[in-house]
Parts: C-alpha cells; structure tokens; sequence
C-alpha cells in the first residue's frame, strides 16, 4: 500500500543517527556540575525527544528551581557543543539508504527537536551533502509535534504534504505526521519501543506477518502509518519495493 513520494523527511536522533550515548554523557556532567543525581542511558532514552530544555527539566530532581533548571541546561549545550561526535554514528544502513533514495530522485530533508546549530554539523559531518535541508530547534518557532517546521521544508521546497513523508522513532513524530496531516513512517530501531508507538497511533488488531511486523499501512485519517522494523523495511516502504 505504499506509494510515490517525492520527499522523505526524517527525525534525527534514533531516526538517522545514534546519539544516545553522548547526550547522556552530557546529560551527566551538567547533572554532576550542579550536584544532581545522574541518570542512566534508560532513563535519558525516556526524557529525549522534545528537545535539550525538556530533556534537561525531565533529568533533574522533581521540584529543581527554575534557576537551576535553567544553568543546568546551559552546562549541556556548551559540553554537547563539544562532545556531540563522541559516539554519534549512523544506524547500519542509513547511508546506503539515503545513496539509494537519492539515485531515485527522491528529496531528502530533517526536521528535529535538537539544537539547531548541531543539526546542521552532524548532518554534515555524516551525511555530506545528501540532504538538501536540515532544520532543527530555532528561537521564535514551535518544536514538534507542532508542524511548523515540516510545513517550512516543504515551502522551501515547493513539494506538496501528499507528496512527502514524516519519518521518525518516536510519539513526538507521530504526533508531528498527525499535526502536518502527512503519512508517516515509525520506525522501531530508534528511542521508543513498539508498544508506545502503537499506543500513540491508537491501533489494535492489526495485520502481522509471521516475522511480527505490519503486512500494510493503516489508514488513520488523514494518511497512511506505516512501521519498518528495519531499514530494509523502510527501503521498501519509501521506494514501492516488495524485496
């Protein structure tokens, strides 16, 4: 049930790239700098996804004051800033996919909740000049799951909503597919398990295959879910491919 799509847009952070480890590790000084309880990788896998100010209001004690809410996440963005190329690395198969979405003619773009100045270096650094747009958290504009800054990249590239698809691993980016009335694509690899993303898309009784994943996309109003439990699966999805 899939079908053409001229842009692909994805999420960054346990979409594209592993970056769990090192914003943990950031997490952690800024933690340790103002004498808070560390957390661990589980936990911070938990508090990601609607960007570092939230990541760092859900990792400290409950009832931290705003003012020290607010040092700590600075702490973060300068060790980040420094420390975000530690571990990061690609999912096996990213690249190649992208090589091969790209010899398809297709459009690549990002929109993430992450810094938006360490978008544009990560992307860089791993993806070269594969992707045409990359977009992340900017002052004056709302993060996702508001559709904002899907509905820029697809201005910016003059490329209709029926035309593209929202890729990402998280209820965050359902819920950005939903806002931006786009199909979508939730993949399993990444940051949430299987069962929050079911949860978040509100599906029951669906239609398995006898590996356990999703024979077809499901309609859920105004466009289509689909789930790719591997990249493989996601190339299929994007490309029309039944091998």
């Amino acid at each position: 049930m899939s079908k053409f799509y001229q842009a692909i847009i994805f999420d960054l952070d346990g979409t594209l790239l592993n970056t769990l480890q090192d914003l943990a590790n950031s997490t952690n000084y800024a933690l340790s700098c103002m004498g808070f309880p560390t957390r661990t990788l589980a936990e911070v896998r938990n508090f990601v996804g609607n960007g570092v100010a939230k990541l760092i209001e859900r990792a400290v004690p409950l009832g931290t004051a705003p003012e020290a809410i607010s040092e700590t996440l600075k702490i973060f963005k300068a060790h980040y800033a420094e420390h975000c190329e530690d571990t990061t690395a690609p999912y096996e198969g990213i690249t190649a996919l992208l090589d091969a979405l790209l010899a398809e003619g297709k459009t690549i773009a990002v929109v993430s909740n992450k810094i938006d100045s360490a978008v544009s270096v990560l992307c860089k650094k791993y993806f070269g000049d594969r992707i045409t747009l990359c977009i992340g958290d900017r002052e004056g504009i709302r993060k996702k799951p508001a559709p904002d800054s899907v509905h820029e990249v697809l201005r910016r590239l003059h490329i209709a909503k029926e035309d593209a698809v929202y890729i990402g691993d998280s209820e965050v980016d359902i819920e950005t597919a939903k806002n931006a009335e786009m199909d979508c694509v939730s993949v399993t690899w990444g940051f949430r398990d299987m069962d929050v993303l079911l949860d978040t898309w509100g599906l029951t009784n669906l239609a398995w295959d006898e590996k356990g994943t999703l024979k077809e996309g499901v309609f859920y109003g105004k466009g289509v879910a689909y789930f790719a439990d591997s990249v493989r699966e996601l190339e299929k999805i994007l490309l029309c491919r039944e091998k």
